[in-house]
């Protein structure tokens, strides 16, 4: 059964709500001030919190803040219980974290309708993270181990032959294998270092002053980079008779390291869901005080439904499609963007391609 917190130090309010609640079935704790309160909501993890805000030993506003610093406490609803009508103190609540109010007096009716909305609210939230993990686990069993497996049995296969056979095979034969060795050797460094990148950025983009530091580099003349990045991608993946390419001179707010890897992950992406002979376009224009870039294919596309669903580990039809890759690629690149003030937007129907639009501010001067 779900647990409430109530934290009041009016006795006999608590006592009031308490049974209420017991009596809907609820499993009930209190106490009588804020840091109490925090030390309960540490140990027992309640699914929602009732909280007064003016107690002594750290008010409703002081327990909010430290609740939302906490990982483990972060997500925790939290209805703050109050005489006091103004927007103000209103406002300082919900920019604690606070998800609702209760304004005192209130009916006990009012009270089980909040709770309600709120616990109703949070078991969604956990169907959906679960449904989220699932998948991801889905995703991963299904595909990590291809992912690592095949360029390894290439590099092994290859190597033992060498080792094996190095005095009957010829010149050709061994530039051949060790073509093929140094591909396989490519693919499984670029998983890694996208998993390392992935798992950096989700750390960074928590941290505010990394995220502002980000924002202070700039790329001085993004036609240089960008043109760049474009040719050596198609060069790689023998497409540079498709690419074209129409770009601005001009800057960006984004070290030029990271466009280029975020063009370079979106470009991959456009070779790779197209079919040889047809274009791939790289387009850069001021758009105000934004650059806009939109990256142009005629692939296979993408249905509606998967629009809403990129993330990281997650392939589209990959049982009906075969392909490399593990979603990362994408998923760096939106996350790239947005850490620097942008917006990646895509544009996708199943059949005949898709475009991607990434805009990023220009610098501050």
């Amino acid at each position: 059964m779900p647990k409430i917190l109530i934290v009041d130090d009016d006795a006999q309010l608590r006592s009031t709500i308490s049974m209420v609640l017991k009596l809907k079935g609820y499993d009930v704790i209190d106490a009588d001030n804020g840091a109490t309160a925090l030390k309960l909501a540490r140990a027992a993890l309640p699914d929602l919190i009732l909280s007064d805000i003016n107690m002594p030993q750290a008010d409703g506003y002081a327990a909010l803040a430290e609740l939302r610093k906490d990982p483990a406490t972060a997500d925790i609803p939290l209805i703050l219980m109050t005489g006091e009508s103004e927007a103000a103190t209103m406002r300082k609540g919900m920019d604690l974290g606070a998800d609702d109010y209760l304004n005192k007096p209130f009916a006990m009716s009012a009270l089980l309708k909040a709770v309600e909305a709120r616990i109703k609210k949070r078991e969604v939230v956990r169907q959906s993270a679960e449904k989220k993990l699932a998948e991801l686990r889905a995703n991963l069993s299904l595909m990590l181990p291809h992912e690592l497996n095949t360029p390894l049995v290439g590099i092994l296969g290859y190597g033992e032959i060498i080792s094996n056979c190095a005095d009957t095979l010829q010149p050709a034969e061994l530039a051949e294998m060790g073509r093929n060795i140094l591909e396989s050797g490519q693919r499984l460094q670029r998983l890694v270092q996208n998993f390392l990148i992935y798992s950096q950025l989700e750390l960074l983009r928590a941290d505010d002053s990394e995220v502002m530091a980000m924002r202070g580099k700039r790329t001085e003349d993004v036609n240089e980079s960008l043109i760049l990045v474009a040719r050596t991608k198609a060069q790689a993946l023998g497409r540079v008779n498709d690419l074209q390419t129409e770009i601005c001179h001009g800057s960006a707010a984004i070290a030029e390291d990271l466009l280029a890897k975020i063009i370079e992950e979106l470009l991959g992406n456009a070779f790779k869901f197209s079919k040889p002979g047809t274009p791939v376009k790289l387009t850069a224009t001021a758009e105000g005080k934004l650059l806009r870039m939109v990256i142009v294919d005629q692939g296979r596309g993408m249905k509606v439904e998967y629009l809403h669903n990129i993330d990281a580990y997650v392939q589209f039809d990959r049982r009906r499609h075969e392909q490399q890759g593990t979603g990362l690629g994408l998923v760096i690149a939106k996350r790239l963007t947005e850490m620097h003030g942008g917006t990646l937007d895509l544009e996708s129907t199943e059949g005949v391609g898709t475009t991607v639009t990434i805009r990023l501010p220009l610098p501050a001067n």
